[in-house]
């Protein structure tokens, strides 16, 4: 099936018709300024969040996007952080956590104690050390200067009051779940189910040495939007999911690079599309299908100058990445 935009004419596209093929991995190319961004982030993004998840985003001016009932939902994982606070991290974005939590709860000594799931979570009264608020450190505001945080002194950065940390699974206190790195944990927790989908999912992701506990606001753009990749290769999949990413290898070493593009396989071989907007040759000569904008930047740009698989436009003469691909290529 195809998704068809219609019409596009916002910013520098010049009413823009485009055909995107469903249920393959899909590159858009071009110059910077060539309408790539207008035309996915600001057009395509905006009118399928409207239609699919009711979002109030206006998208840019267009006639219609028609294929639309072929999908059910459209996900944009980008490199901004996972949580803006220290309470964020791994496990509680992917929902780790609360599996590891209602383990805990399950334990004799827990049902003993009336412990329900709440009590081991850092976020609530109840388990948490109240001197720190669960947040294992303490803030020390400094005039004219940036806050500092030293650790509290209470729990010693443990988040937990000493009554919850008695708790033990396999000799380990909730804390020392929260230290240990995913690759560990998959050992750990190895006869849990609920928890080895996710810990499995980061793992595959290149996050393996990722401590759970580690902080949302110490993660790289990078490590935040595996973190959003594996939570969605962690989901059951529907395998009608649209998954936009914009330049997702920006500032990644070409070994993450390759992790980036089998994970994104895996989503297609699901029955999911994925659309990136994208530089890197080495991630335009894996596609299945290429959209090149251009041929330039501004208003010399916002038309299609060519589509099809990388060896087609690697042949097409008036593409600028075109050009290289086939260079690239040799």
């Amino acid at each position: 099936g195809h998704l068809s935009i219609r019409g596009a004419s916002g910013h520098n596209l010049q009413n823009v018709n485009i055909d995107i093929p469903l249920g393959v991995f899909v590159c858009v190319t071009g110059v910077s300024g060539s309408g790539k961004s207008s035309l996915i982030n600001h057009t395509l993004y905006p009118a399928l969040a409207r239609q699919l998840h009711r979002a109030s985003t206006e998208p840019l001016p267009h006639k219609s996007i028609e294929g639309v009932e072929q999908i059910d939902k459209v996900i944009r994982i980008d490199q901004s952080p996972i949580g803006r606070t220290p309470r964020s991290n791994a496990a509680t974005y992917t929902g780790l956590f609360t599996a590891i939590r209602e383990l805990y709860a399950q334990l004799p000594e827990s049902r003993v104690r009336g412990y329900g799931a709440g009590r081991f979570s850092f976020n609530i009264k109840g388990g948490r050390c109240e001197a720190c608020q669960g947040d294992g450190v303490r803030r020390i505001e400094m005039h004219f200067l940036p806050d500092v945080f030293v650790t509290c002194d209470v729990c010693g950065g443990s988040r937990y009051n000493r009554e919850t940390l008695e708790i033990r699974y396999k000799g380990s206190s909730i804390a020392d779940v929260l230290n240990l790195t995913v690759n560990r944990a998959r050992t750990f927790f190895r006869n849990i189910p609920a928890a080895q989908r996710q810990l499995k999912s980061l793992s595959d992701v290149g996050l393996g040495y990722l401590r759970l506990g580690q902080p949302a606001t110490s993660l790289s753009g990078g490590e935040a939007q595996r973190v959003k990749l594996a939570t969605e290769l962690a989901r059951t999949a529907t395998g009608k999911t649209l998954y936009l990413l914009d330049e997702p290898t920006t500032g990644l070493h070409f070994d993450d690079i390759r992790v980036l593009i089998e994970v994104l396989d895996r989503l297609v071989d699901r029955g999911n599309t994925v659309l990136i907007i994208e530089h890197n040759l080495d991630v335009v000569k894996r596609a299945d299908w290429v959209i090149d904008l251009g041929p330039d930047a501004g208003e010399n740009g916002g038309h299609i100058v060519a589509t099809g698989t990388p060896e087609t436009i690697a042949q097409n003469p008036s593409s600028h990445t075109g050009r290289f691909l086939k260079e690239y290529r040799g």
